[in-house]
């Protein structure tokens, strides 16, 4: 029976099964194709989509713009809404979903968007929240089957780093759908959430992934066909630098660790932005305050052969434009 997804939100990928995730993978990888060979696109036209964000971004925000403008949606950017303010959530939802035939959201709380997608009457996606990422592991699991010479259910996946965050979260539940082998890296104090390491291992009995955790940076990437790491503090922990730094100095990823991985074609990944120089304020802060000149991975790793990051950023736009077309397009 055909996939479809129309009227569907993107809230987590926990909501989708590993067929209708594989439809959207390889929708991408077609749209991908299309826009390369200049054929236009028409999936989304007449749609209006407004995108709601609490959080700053780059490439959320223009993958969402450009994969509408691409297939013919027209785009409201809304940083200055009254939501939660002078409105609630509930009736700044049903406002929205009175003008728009889709919603993203990019914010703190995985409540919001929910309680967004449960009253607006329209399809919304989450584009990011603190406890999930889902259209960042889309990018990311096409990515990996650009350029892994193997199926995403023979792939094992190092990540390493604060293993508790957002973007961790979203790859055990993306790995564990696709059959992906994953191993969490990092300290013991940023242990991930018990609770859905323990479903997401139940999940991968049915689809062949082992989800793991370790704090040993030689048995977490022993044998990985990727490592991918994030930021060591996410919006809105700024004042925890210090103690993040102690906590994670030994698990940034250099050439010692990806010959840890004993593969002579591990990838390196990271969600961006990364902290690999001294070209940004934030980073230059860090530097003159605790003296390091680059934080969770190396200029040499990350400008090396070996790192995909920029096909990551750029694969945003295909598999976000997958998802609208999937679900509030023409297809």
């Amino acid at each position: 029976m055909p996939i479809q997804l129309r009227g569907r939100h993107l809230l987590t990928l926990k909501d989708f099964s590993p067929e209708e995730i594989r439809f959207l993978l390889d929708l991408s990888i077609d749209l991908k194709r299309k826009k390369r060979s200049g054929i236009p696109g028409d999936l989304l036209k007449g749609k209006n989509i407004v995108l709601l964000f609490e959080k700053a971004s780059t490439r959320t925000r223009c993958a969402f713009e450009t994969a509408a403008f691409d297939e013919g949606a027209r785009v409201t950017y809304l940083t200055n809404s009254q939501m939660g303010k002078k409105e609630s959530i509930e009736d700044t939802a049903k406002v929205l979903g009175r003008y728009y035939d889709g919603i993203e959201f990019r914010g703190f709380s995985q409540e919001t968007v929910e309680e967004i997608a449960r009253y607006a009457g329209v399809t919304v996606w989450n584009g990011l929240t603190d406890f999930d990422h889902p259209t960042q592991v889309l990018a990311d699991l096409m990515t990996i089957m650009e350029h892994a010479d193997m199926p995403l259910h023979e792939v094992k996946m190092a990540f390493v780093g604060d293993i508790r965050n957002n973007m961790a979260r979203a790859l055990m539940i993306g790995a564990a759908k696709t059959g992906m082998d994953l191993s969490l890296v990092g300290p013991k104090e940023l242990a991930p959430d018990a609770e859905l390491v323990q479903e997401m291992q139940e999940l991968g009995c049915l689809t062949g992934s082992e989800i793991s955790v370790t704090d040993s940076i030689a048995q977490g990437t022993a044998g990985a066909d990727i490592i991918y790491t994030d930021v060591w503090v996410s919006m809105g922990e700024e004042e925890l630098f210090e103690q993040r730094i102690k906590l994670l100095k030994p698990y940034q990823v250099n050439t010692k660790m990806l010959r840890m991985a004993e593969n002579h074609s591990v990838k390196f990944m990271h969600c961006l932005p990364a902290f690999h120089d001294l070209e940004t304020e934030t980073a230059r802060e860090v530097h003159r305050l605790f003296g390091l000149e680059e934080m969770e991975v190396t200029d040499e790793v990350f400008r090396s052969p070996c790192s995909i990051v920029f096909d990551q950023a750029e694969n945003r736009l295909h598999t976000i434009k997958a998802v609208m077309a999937a679900t509030i397009g023409n297809l």
